[in-house]
């Protein structure tokens, strides 16, 4: 039985053959199913968190600014875990989505450059105070988002300064992919290098080699970041 008597959590992908990663093994691991939906072909996001332990919207390579109903849907949906308190995460898209549902902007840099790599990140104080970061972290992202009114940053980088944040007690947002595996940064970097060069992007031998080095510490922090967001929930137990 899960610690609040829910089985379940929400998972929102965007592609057809996107997958939720080691995030979602690490939630079955710990004994949850994974409801998984796709807005962008169809599927209905629920009208409550009632039944779930939590929800997780993942990234993709659209824009948080697309036109798209989805993409609106997905954004004002949000609404739903931060009324409820049902612990929410957001990674990459989906953490530009909760920014923009909560009035900040989505940009793109001014100089063009992105990150697509290996880079580094630094907590701010109160991040530290949550737990133990890595300090090199995997990116796919060409916009980053602006922090929030009420929201607490969490971690900053180089490029995009807004790496992390919380709003709340169960709301997290996290720019950089702590679900990626082996598998996905093949294809990811397969991708990649079929389109024009970006300005900051690091080429398919950089990404395994900084896989190699740093992944480590991203698999430490997922730990111990899922136990926190799960415990977070401050709603009372189902019977």
């Amino acid at each position: 039985m899960t610690p609040a008597d829910r089985s379940r959590i929400l998972i929102v992908l965007h592609q057809e053959h996107s997958t939720p990663g080691r995030v979602g093994l690490r939630l079955v691991e710990r004994g949850y199913q994974l409801d998984i939906r796709r807005p962008r072909f169809g599927d209905p996001l629920p009208d409550s968190l009632v039944d779930h332990a939590g929800a997780v919207i993942f990234g993709g390579p659209m824009s948080a600014n697309d036109p798209d109903d989805y993409i609106k849907r997905e954004t004002d949906w949000i609404e739903v875990p931060l009324k409820e308190g049902a612990p929410f995460l957001g990674l990459c898209l989906g953490a530009q989505l909760m920014a923009r549902h909560l009035g900040a902007a989505v940009t793109a840099n001014a100089d063009g450059s992105v990150e697509v790599g290996y880079y580094p990140i630094w907590p701010t104080e109160a991040g530290r105070r949550l737990m133990d970061w890595p300090d090199q972290v995997h990116h796919f992202h060409r916009e980053g988002f602006d922090l929030p009114d009420e929201a607490v940053l969490l971690a900053t980088g180089e490029k995009f300064r807004n790496q992390a944040f919380s709003f709340g007690k169960s709301a997290f947002a996290i720019q950089f992919h702590i679900e990626l595996t082996n598998a996905m940064v093949g294809r990811w970097t397969l991708r990649s290098s079929e389109r024009a060069p970006q300005p900051g992007a690091q080429g398919a031998a950089e990404h395994f080699l900084g896989r190699a080095l740093h992944d480590w510490k991203t698999k430490n922090f997922l730990e111990g970041f899922l136990d926190h967001w799960l415990a977070s929930d401050p709603r009372p137990a189902r019977g």
